[in-house]
């Protein structure tokens, strides 16, 4: 598969634009059907192989990869340097394949940070505003802030384990270490606090570049800290619990400054914020429910962020902008979109059948059963996520319209397609939500 992939990247210099997305939804559908439920690893080798985590992982990147080239439409009637454009995808979904295969702490490492760079070149080569220098900056230095103390506690670890080998890490009960090592993936779920390139990187980005950024960037934190949490067993009883007071009340203040917004793109962003600060609190408790709901919480996050962003393109593209203060009336203009912003929003506030609803009931779980008093919190988190989704429905899409809008708005096949891709698996995937507890 990954060389199916390296073969590809030259290619998109000699072939068409939508063979490239058809080559990548084979990839999809081949990687859908090799995995069996069965077994707990596939395809072991010296540094990769795969578990049920790394796997739904792959397929959310793969996944987001193929939908980022449907969404980009702009770049190929502009013709803005598209080969390029497709290089960039390519490199970043090698990059990612390989970080969650990987089986060895550095070569995870290597490929965490090498996954960064084309993002930073999508949002500096693509970007709307000038101010995407500014979001570029601040997203390669915030997480390279971090990233070399990160390394010297790999190589530590090695030192200690004689091996980087994901299985053969022992328990460490340092401070040090566990701040070391697990600063990076704070800073890229990212938690409150250290979450400010977050809005920055989202609203400066092409809609590509924000689609991977939501669907699976944020989820490299995730995935990095379900993996490391093993090691960190004992130091993690005394100190987990800050960061779980961190991301609760750092997630009711996101809810309550999503609502301040006038920019849609950015209130999406800072709503990505409160769902991962939850995310974190559930992987933070250590316990069975925490890890299984903060899988399908990313899984459903990436999925809904990702199709919420697509929606705010494609009113970007009909109106020249995106404040929520001139995409008004919608519904009179457009009115067969209005039907994805109502089911996209509804997910995003985990109305049922969506996989949100499943991951959040997971992480309520997990987090009064860790400690009653985190009610408090969750409800206002709960309630204030309602409280946004339907500020971003009802303000887009009822109202009186700017009278600079036309009727012949409409959407094209290519957008529904896209919408659709996005909303079934996260409607679907619900069925079969006893998968999702396999893999702990």
């Amino acid at each position: 598969m990954v060389m199916i992939i390296v073969f590809l990247i030259p290619l998109v210099f000699l072939i068409n634009y939508w063979l490239i997305y058809l080559m990548l939804s084979y990839l999809f559908l081949f990687m859908l059907l090799k995995f069996s439920y069965d077994i707990n690893y596939l395809y072991i080798s010296y540094f990769f192989g795969i578990d049920l985590l790394s796997y739904m992982m792959l397929l959310l990147s793969l996944f987001i990869c193929m939908l980022m080239i449907l969404a980009s439409m702009k770049i190929y009637n502009n013709n803005n340097n598209l080969n390029y454009f497709l290089m960039l995808n390519l490199i970043l979904l090698f990059s990612l394949i390989l970080t969650f295969c990987s089986l060895n702490l550095f070569v995870f490492y290597l490929f965490f940070e090498i996954s960064l760079i084309p993002v930073f070149f999508l949002i500096l080569g693509w970007g709307y505003q000038p101010e995407r220098i500014q979001a570029g900056i601040y997203l390669l230095f915030y997480t390279l802030f971090a990233s070399l103390p990160m390394m010297i506690s790999i190589l530590f670890m090695y030192k200690l384990n004689m091996s980087m080998l994901f299985m053969f890490l022992g328990s460490l009960d340092s401070l040090y270490m566990y701040m070391l090592m697990n600063m990076v993936f704070l800073i890229k779920m990212p938690m409150f606090f250290i979450h400010l390139w977050l809005p920055k990187a989202h609203v400066e980005a092409p809609i590509a570049g924000s689609m991977i950024l939501a669907g699976v960037m944020l989820k490299l934190g995730g995935y990095g800290l379900m993996r490391l949490m093993v090691v960190f067993m004992k130091i993690g009883l005394k100190i987990n619990l800050l960061f779980i007071v961190i991301s609760l009340i750092g997630g009711i203040y996101v809810s309550f400054i999503c609502l301040c917004q006038s920019d849609m793109k950015s209130l999406i962003a800072y709503s990505s914020v409160g769902h991962m600060g939850m995310v974190l609190s559930g992987i933070m408790t250590m316990n069975y429910w925490g890890m299984s709901g903060a899988l399908v919480m990313m899984i459903a996050h990436g999925l809904c962020s990702s199709g919420l962003f697509c929606l705010s393109n494609i009113s970007y593209e009909r109106l020249l902008s995106r404040s929520i203060y001139l995409n008004k009336g919608l519904i009179n203009l457009i009115p067969s979109l209005s039907l994805w912003w109502f089911l996209f929003c509804s997910s995003n506030m985990a109305a049922p059948p969506s996989l949100n609803l499943m991951g959040e009931i997971f992480l309520i779980n997990s987090l009064i059963s860790w400690d009653k008093i985190n009610m408090l919190f969750l409800s206002i988190m709960s309630f204030m996520s309602a409280c946004y989704s339907l500020f971003l429905y009802s303000y887009s899409q009822h109202g009186k319209f700017y009278s600079g809008m036309f009727s012949s708005l409409s959407g094209s096949l290519r957008e529904y397609l896209l919408l659709f891709l996005h909303w079934v698996p996260l409607n679907l995937l619900v069925i079969k939500g006893e998968y999702m507890f396999m893999w702990v």
